[in-house]
């Protein structure tokens, strides 16, 4: 319930804020009795593809805490969580930005994730399972990785990727349907005034095709991103304890993965795809991650 009160909350907030944009824009729609605005047509898509983004990218604090149940670490309650304090502070300082929220979420799975708007004001998080069980050296590379994410921008620049992805999967989508729709209308049905109602049906089929396709653009781009934050993992931790803790992720494989959403991008891992389903996979399989730090050595 709490999940999809936050997915009705985003989608209202996107809704109104880029509503009221158009507004000021002074946009007008895009589609007439003369045809298509391409100019009010573009503008109308990138401002819903990046304020979708956006509006997600700043409630990405409050929608982390809330949809895993992420404790923040005020004040540390035993000498685990005044070690893992001690450790991020260390970590971020040497990163070069300012030191994060901490938190822990109950979960049986390691796994930790950074969220976050801005480098200076991110939000790290630990599963209760990866501290139980991983040693400190391990649990240090794994922190080193998110603050790795954190440092590199990776929140913002997804969310720039994302919104350059949105804008264009809308705006293809009803260029293409608006293409299917003269085609398949009458001479009579042309000259009436707007498109007709397979300009909508063919709207949602072309958004759902562009929509997979994209999906494959900023999957491939969170792999790319996974790579350099082991990079910074194991520069700020070392070489030995990253792939150690990388190891230690694949031998808990097992596991369900109880990341969601976008959450799981910026996870220390998430469970491999098969075959062609390996497209769409945020992290790339910890087998290359791992002989991708050896061959740093």
């Amino acid at each position: 319930m709490m999940r999809i009160g936050l997915f009705l909350l985003t989608n209202l907030a996107v809704i109104v804020v880029a509503s009221i944009t158009l507004k000021l824009l002074g946009v007008e729609h895009y589609l007439s009795g003369t045809g298509v605005n391409y100019t009010s047509l573009l503008i109308f898509c990138a401002v819903f593809g990046f304020v979708g983004s956006f509006i997600s990218l700043f409630m990405s604090k409050f929608m982390a805490k809330k949809s895993t149940g992420t404790v923040i670490i005020e004040q540390a309650s035993n000498a685990e969580e005044q070690w893992l304090l001690d450790t991020v502070a260390e970590l971020s300082h040497e990163a070069g930005i300012k030191m994060p929220q901490v938190g822990i979420f109950p979960s049986d799975q390691a796994n930790a994730f950074a969220t976050g708007w801005n480098k200076n004001d991110a939000l790290v998080a630990v599963s209760s399972g990866l501290l139980q069980r991983f040693r400190q050296e391990e649990v240090r590379a794994v922190m080193a990785h998110e603050i790795g994410h954190v440092a590199n921008g990776d929140m913002v620049t997804l969310a720039l990727v994302q919104g350059v992805v949105n804008a264009f999967v809308m705006f293809f989508a009803r260029i293409a349907a608006m293409a299917v729709d003269s085609f398949l209308r009458s001479d009579d049905e042309e000259a009436s005034e707007g498109p007709g109602i397979g300009y909508f049906i063919t709207t949602i089929v072309f958004e759902i095709l562009f929509g997979v396709l994209a999906s494959v653009v900023v999957a491939w781009f969170s792999r790319r991103r996974e790579y350099r934050a082991d990079e910074m993992g194991a520069k700020l931790s070392s070489n030995h304890a990253m792939i150690g803790a990388l190891q230690r992720l694949k031998a808990e494989y097992e596991m369900p993965d109880q990341l969601q959403g976008s959450l799981t991008a910026f996870g220390i891992s998430s469970h491999k795809k098969a075959g062609f389903m390996e497209y769409f996979s945020s992290h790339p399989p910890l087998d290359d991650r791992i002989r991708a730090l050896s061959n740093m050595r």
